[in-house]
């Protein structure tokens, strides 16, 4: 019933009070989301004169009385009662009886409601209903929401730097971090680059061996190391310099990071990664600040073109050695790390900065970008929804995650437009 008044899907000519008069709603009010009445600063006329107050809605009218209300005074500025059955008559705390609406809702819109809302075996329960969407708002929805997964991105990034008094380099190492996790292992990169700090690395870059201890050692991946490796001179070198990095710049290293690398492609082992992290770093990171130079895709992608060295150039783990496979990232992986660290710090850095053709250049990336092949996306083009490109397929990863699976069915605009026909009862 709150979703019906929020929304406005009544009819117009059910609008009567309980006794008759005529009830026109000029302005539902604002939704609250805390204790007291559901609606704040309503504006409506009730016969001949106008109100502004607030608007409590209960399904039966007696729940008034069961929830109170008749003695709270927070409850005196309700100037409409709207209710599913009218079983009482109600007053406020002086005893003025307050006008009462009934708003019956269709008979089949909870029904519909419930299907979407509290079906766990439908993946997508709205699935044969999104081909019936003017495409127009099917198209409008998906931009609205690429956005709002960008500015979520971008808005992390942007903490950072400024928890960092304004260290981008910093900023963009944990993002970085963070994506080189792909997901499965991303918060133990982002607590991993937390606990090792860029600045500290720099010192050494030029010297990656140093860089690889400090970061191999605080991952924890120092411990336990194959005895067909373990008294290399590379190895033994790596737990000193852990050990040096830890004493002169007091590393803490950080608990139960719990990597994961089960059902996971060699390529992507979090020992890989880290050394793909260290000999960036090495290099001098100037991923740091070309980034915020890149132009477009062919410029990002060159950010990522890394080639392994020494020991990781042949290896995914401290296991043996395999078949020379020095290339860093695949062309997927690089498509994976332009989408979450490239776009949305250029974003977050054109916000911060008032440089908007930055956020319009991270767009622009996103838009050239091929779209991403995911489970998610397999679903929504199995329902007609197009994706061309990785604009539009973070778009769906963000329905997805944070619209269908929490079943947030009545702030999704493909399943508002398909209950907002069920709401009312027409058989008044």
């Amino acid at each position: 019933m709150q979703y019906v008044w929020q929304h406005r899907l009544w009819l117009p000519s059910d609008m009567a009070a309980t006794d008759g008069t005529r009830i026109d709603i000029l302005d539902p009010g604002l939704l609250n989301t805390n204790s007291g009445p559901d609606f704040f600063n309503a504006k409506i006329r009730i016969g001949d004169r106008l109100w502004v107050g607030n608007v409590e809605i209960h399904v039966r009218a007696s729940d008034w009385h069961r929830h109170k209300h008749d003695g709270d005074p927070a409850y005196d500025s309700v100037i409409l009662h709207v209710v599913g059955q009218d079983d009482a008559h109600i007053c406020r705390s002086d005893g003025e009886e307050i006008p009462q609406l009934v708003m019956a809702c269709a008979a089949d819109f909870s029904k519909s409601y419930h299907e979407s809302v509290n079906n766990p075996t439908a993946e997508l329960p709205c699935a044969e209903h999104i081909p019936t969407i003017d495409s127009i708002y099917l198209t409008d929805w998906v931009t609205s929401l690429a956005f709002e997964r960008l500015y979520a991105k971008s808005d992390r990034i942007a903490a950072y730097a400024k928890h960092f008094n304004g260290d981008w380099g910093q900023a963009i190492y944990i993002a970085l971090a963070r994506a080189l996790g792909f997901g499965i292992n991303s918060d133990a990169f982002e607590r991993l680059a937390l606990a090792t700090p860029l600045r500290q690395l720099m010192r050494h870059r030029g010297a990656p061996e140093t860089i690889e201890g400090a970061l191999f050692g605080q991952a924890g991946f120092l411990d336990n190391i194959p005895d067909s490796v373990s008294d290399t001179e590379y190895v033994k070198r790596l737990k000193q310099e852990y050990a040096f990095a830890a004493a002169k710049y007091g590393l803490e290293r950080p608990k139960d990071l719990g990597w994961k690398m089960s059902r996971m492609r060699p390529q992507n082992f979090p020992y890989r990664r880290v050394a793909t992290l260290a000999q960036m770093i090495a290099q001098g990171f100037t991923i740091g600040y070309d980034l915020l130079h890149v132009g477009n895709e062919a410029e990002a992608r060159e950010l990522f073109s890394v080639r392994l060295e020494g020991f990781w150039s042949r290896r995914f783990t401290f296991g043996p050695a395999s078949a020379r496979s020095d290339k860093a990232f695949s062309d997927s992986s690089a498509t994976t790390l332009i989408i979450n660290v490239v776009a949305p710090a250029l974003h977050a850095y054109g916000i911060t900065t008032g440089r908007h053709e930055l956020c319009e250049r991270a767009v622009d990336i996103l838009q050239s970008l091929p779209p991403e092949d995911n489970a998610y996306i397999r679903l929504f083009r199995a329902a007609g929804v197009a994706c061309p490109d990785a604009f539009s397929s973070q778009a769906l990863i963000q329905l997805r995650r944070e619209y269908c699976q929490s079943r947030k069915c009545l702030y999704c605009r493909i399943g508002h437009r398909y209950l907002a026909g069920k709401a009312i009862r027409r058989d008044r």
